[in-house]
């Protein structure tokens, strides 16, 4: 084979794991996603039955958040077997096991059919759930950089974080034409069930694209058990907590807000503001539009300007509209809330897209799987975990947005200061040629 034949096919090679990568992310994330929308809109009122609508809220979403905890779980266990035994057989484990996990919770009887057992199943399968996808991120992300260009890591790298966009859309969209095909009261008894079990056609197509792809070359040259690491996780704790502190702090910003966008708003605009449910995930999925078919463009943008620099300008941006969302969302003016909810697709899009790839970069070869997932997984409970479940407790506190505003703001800033806080060397070669230092040749 000629260098050109050689260089041709690992272009269709890195083109084809990304793909599988954005499938199967997608698949992943509907799976996740599909469980917030329930726990918004169903949950309370089908597993935790209560006079108040507000305390069923809250624990609908102790149990969405339970799938946060569990995730950097399974970022270490599926990182390990990532980095010791390869990408490609890990990816496909967490396939099954979130798929599988989808089916069951859409076959779990409610609280009125076997009471207190109902939640506590509900959960278990929320935490299995988490597991998987802590060990989706990261593999995805991983095989998707090792496989792609140098020079355009940034617009390959946003492939496995369109998931996120087109799992949300996936979801809602699944939710809303249920219940507009069935009716609110027969969607809220049990069609809510339908698109959970629907699944496991998804997890079939996942797993014949994930069949399909090759192992990285960069892993492959890590074969041998002499430059493997028994436990990379040790490594990991040892030598690299600092950058996983980092990364988990850069990350956190970007998920608070996210979730608050993605499913908050969903409770918020319902139970509080009164706002038509319907209306409310049409917005929703139109921001996720906007998110997802921008993050082409900002991977792009972000090879060029490099990762950290396009990560701080749309983190200052997205502080800046985060201030103003629930406060928009709280003036009921329809027209004026979608308009935001576009926007706030493409601001998120912005640091969304190359976070990834910049998170993964902060890790050497041989422990990238399990340190990025760690360090993305943990920032993700600490942003978006938690944050429906402190909005909901504030808000029943305080009686007011404003509270959860600030709140956010807080993590947004932190998020800055983490940003800014990396160097060049932080984030490897995930920057661009104008920012990087020259090289001494070596002879």
């Amino acid at each position: 084979m000629t260098p050109t034949d050689s260089r041709t096919s690992g272009s269709h090679q890195a083109r084809r794991v990304a793909w599988a990568a954005f499938i199967g992310s997608t698949i992943e994330w509907y799976d996740f996603f599909l469980y917030a929308t329930a726990a918004a809109l169903v949950f309370n009122a089908q597993f935790f039955p209560s006079a108040d609508p507000a305390v069923g809220s809250i624990a609908a979403f102790g149990t969405l958040a339970a799938g946060f905890v569990s995730r950097p779980l399974g970022g270490l266990v599926m990182g390990h077997f990532g980095d010791r035994y390869g990408r490609k057989n890990t990816l496909i484990a967490s396939l099954l096991i979130m798929g599988l996990c989808t089916v069951a919770i859409g076959l779990i009887p409610t609280y009125s059919a076997i009471g207190v057992a109902a939640p506590i199943l509900l959960t278990l399968m929320r935490v299995v759930q988490g597991i998987g996808l802590g060990g989706e991120w990261g593999g995805a992300v991983v095989l998707t950089l090792e496989h792609a260009p140098e020079n355009r890591r940034g617009l390959y790298g946003a492939a496995p974080q369109m998931g996120v966009p087109a799992g949300l859309i996936a979801a809602n969209l699944a939710v809303l034409g249920l219940t507009r095909a069935l009716g609110e009261d027969a969607f809220n008894s049990w069609g809510w069930r339908i698109p959970f079990l629907l699944s496991l056609l998804l997890v079939a197509v996942g797993m014949y694209l994930r069949l399909s792809i090759e192992e990285s070359s960069a892993y492959s040259e890590l074969a041998e058990p002499a430059v493997r690491r028994k436990l990379p996780v040790a490594e990991v704790l040892q030598e690299h907590w600092r950058s996983v502190l980092r990364a988990c702090f850069v990350v956190v910003g970007n998920s608070s807000v996210a979730y608050v966008f993605m499913t908050y708003v969903l409770s918020y605009g319902k139970q509080t503001l009164h706002i038509d449910a319907t209306f409310l995930l049409l917005s929703v999925i139109g921001g996720a539009v906007m998110w997802l078919v921008s993050a082409p463009l900002w991977g792009q943008l972000g090879d060029r300007w490099g990762l950290r620099r396009l990560f701080l300008i749309g983190g200052y941006i997205r502080v800046a509209w985060a201030l103003a969302f629930l406060p928009v969302v709280d003036t009921g003016n329809k027209p004026l809330i979608f308009v935001f909810m576009l926007s706030m697709g493409l601001v998120l899009s912005m640091t969304h897209a190359s976070v990834g790839v910049m998170t993964a970069l902060m890790f050497p070869l041989k422990i990238r799987y399990t340190g990025s997932s760690a360090a993305y997984q943990i920032g993700s409970l600490l942003g978006g975990g938690i944050t429906p479940l402190v909005a909901a407790s504030l808000m029943k506190a305080t009686g007011t947005s404003m509270s959860i505003t600030l709140y956010i703001l807080a993590v947004g800033l932190i998020s800055l200061a983490a940003t800014k806080g990396l160097s060049r060397d932080d984030v490897g070669a995930g920057v661009s040629a104008a920012e990087r230092e020259p090289q001494p040749q070596k002879v």
